[in-house]
């Protein structure tokens, strides 16, 4: 088999990886580092402070959060899109994580380009308004991955999804956990829609101790100070954002992972790191949810805030070996970089 030569073009907004926030930054990074190993020629374009095992193309020294710049400035990955294109020639292949933008490129070069879908596609946007969605059905034709069958499914244009490939996780980075201590977990981004309010409403009407974890954006502080911190206290508490070290150690000691999401999430990469180390989740049946977790054996999915206070209440039921099993089978970085080589010289042989 052929050593390829490719790029892998990443959003500027984190560090490759990531220092804390930033599963796409974390799907990446596996990607250089799996395609590295397996001899292939990578070279990532991202921001200047990434540390990775492959030659690395920078447009800005920095990360763009770390910079100050507005998640709505699309110039700079435009910037990085640009040098990516320009350099199309050098490469067998061109995969990007950014979404749209590297849409109007890709038609400009003989050069097969590849675009991991990372963000949602919901039949509920009104395609006559969203100009995202009618961007991307101009260039429906173009080579895309989804991160699940959900994702998929529930495009509202019909893209050319050349594969469903799941995320994957450095599992030796979660070490399995088989005593927790006695407490939940809800860990994401801080935000109504990632399930916050519920996760304390369950807690709360089930009478366990609840941990928050994750990132609190500028943005969300107001909502944060109106509708998170009256109703934290002995037993709910927020820890804010922990780092990749911290990870393991928290989501292992915690009993169940509580994710009562209100969107169709795309793919649910903090599921698989809870269930890396042992630790079931209990989420909503939304989006990815059923295909991630495995409804009775890695935990529960359900529908509304009651059955998940019952599920708390049945979490004793689940093995933890199970979910780490099932983690090992079906959602490893090892497993994520094979599916992609698979694909890229598939996508050659066309």
């Amino acid at each position: 088999m052929r050593k390829l030569k490719i790029a892998q073009v990443a959003p500027l907004w984190f560090s490759i990886p990531p220092k804390k926030y930033g599963g796409i930054e974390w799907v990446v990074y596996n990607l250089c580092e799996g395609l590295t190993k397996l001899g292939h020629k990578v070279t990532l374009f991202a921001s200047g402070d990434s540390k990775v095992p492959c030659k690395l193309i920078a447009t800005v020294p920095r990360s763009l959060i770390e910079s100050g710049i507005s998640w709505e400035d699309p110039r700079y990955n435009l910037l990085n899109l640009a040098e990516a294109y320009k350099r199309a020639k050098e490469f067998d292949i061109i995969h990007t994580h950014i979404d749209l933008w590297e849409l109007y490129f890709a038609p400009l070069t003989k050069t097969i380009s590849l675009h991991t879908i990372h963000n949602p596609l919901y039949t509920t946007k009104d395609l006559k308004k969203d100009i995202r969605l009618q961007l991307l059905k101009h260039f429906r034709n173009q080579n895309f991955v989804a991160i699940s069958k959900a994702q998929k499914r529930l495009s509202a244009v019909k893209l050319n999804f050349v594969k469903v490939i799941y995320n994957g996780i450095r599992i030796e980075e979660f070490k399995f956990n088989p005593r927790p201590k006695d407490y939940f977990l809800w860990c994401a981004r801080v935000d109504k829609y990632k399930g916050i309010e519920n996760a304390i409403e369950i807690a709360k009407r089930a009478k366990v101790k609840l941990i928050l974890a994750g990132r609190l954006d500028p943005h969300q502080v107001d909502y944060f100070e109106k509708r998170i911190k009256p109703k934290l206290g002995k037993n709910i508490k927020f820890i804010g954002e922990f780092s990749r070290k911290e990870k393991a150690k928290i989501y292992g000691e915690a009993k169940a992972l509580l994710y009562p999401i209100e969107w169709h999430e795309p793919f649910g990469l903090n599921m698989v790191e809870a269930m890396a180390c042992g630790t079931p989740v209990i989420a909503f049946k939304m989006g990815s949810v059923p295909e991630v977790v495995k409804n009775g054996k890695t935990g529960f999915v359900v529908e509304t805030i009651e059955e998940a206070v019952e599920a708390v209440k049945e979490i004793e039921k689940i093995k933890r070996e199970d979910c780490r099993k099932w983690v090992e089978e079906n959602f490893t970085a090892e497993i994520m970089v094979k599916n992609y080589e698979k694909l890229y010289f598939e996508l050659l042989k066309k």
